[in-house]
């Protein structure tokens, strides 16, 4: 099939991620997938949520949310909580999947990902982008003497998938995922592991054989993706 921005089914769209956007922050960058532009920002708390007071073992968390114009037309700030809600507990869980908390010790880092602008897949750009800014924030405490060394287990990105016109593709703009029979986001370490799979047959069911091509599609994106990490983060982590 021929995509309306001319890539090919199993191409990322550009994606660009620049570190060092906020000079308030720990950690920071823009991530942009396409039109689709996200700020991550990573701050520090030397606080932890009750139920981990005396553990010994820290917490990331995450916030996310759309600007009035990243849309089409203006939306109200925070219309969407209950989505709001849903995305930043994914984005939560993608991180702390990869981070030893013990070592983290008792602070929690707090993750914003407010999205500038939309054009499908803020979900996704906001856990590739946030893990850079995280570690960002880690490696802050790591200069301060806060931690011995990085608590970084794994890289971790996302992207999305779908099939459209009978044809699976890598990375959907707004217009293909509205449009797509089946849509799905996939979260993976750089290991080959996963987080997590959230997929749906929008207009039509789908097979096995389907989804483990769609899987295998995102794998391929998000191999591309962490290889961009691990290029932002060079002077960071060897």
């Amino acid at each position: 099939m021929k995509r309306k921005d001319g890539r090919l089914a199993d191409q990322l769209r550009a994606v660009t991620i620049t570190r060092h956007v906020n000079k308030f922050a720990e950690g920071s960058c823009l991530i942009e997938c396409g039109d689709t532009k996200v700020i991550c920002t990573a701050s520090v708390d030397e606080n932890v949520p009750q139920f981990l007071k005396g553990t010994g073992s820290g917490w990331v968390t995450a916030e996310y949310g759309m600007l009035p114009r990243s849309c089409q037309s203006r939306i109200l700030r925070n219309k969407d909580s209950g989505r709001a809600f849903e995305i930043q507990r994914l984005v939560g869980r993608a991180l702390r999947a990869v981070i030893d908390l013990k070592k983290l010790g008792e602070r929690s880092i707090w993750i914003d990902c407010d999205v500038l602008q939309a054009d499908g897949g803020t979900r996704t750009a906001s856990i590739t982008g946030s893990f850079v800014a995280l570690v960002e924030a880690l490696a802050r405490l790591k200069e301060k003497g806060l931690i011995k060394s990085l608590p970084v287990k794994d890289f971790v990105a996302a992207t999305s998938v779908g099939i459209l016109a009978h044809t699976p593709i890598l990375d959907l703009t707004y217009e293909e995922d509205s449009q797509a029979d089946v849509d799905m986001n996939v979260v993976m370490t750089g290991s080959g592991e996963f987080i997590e799979l959230q997929g749906t047959g929008e207009r039509a069911t789908f097979k096995k054989s389907h989804m483990d091509e769609l899987i295998e599609l995102a794998e391929k994106g998000i191999r591309q993706l962490i290889a961009l990490q691990k290029k932002t983060l060079k002077d960071i982590i060897k």
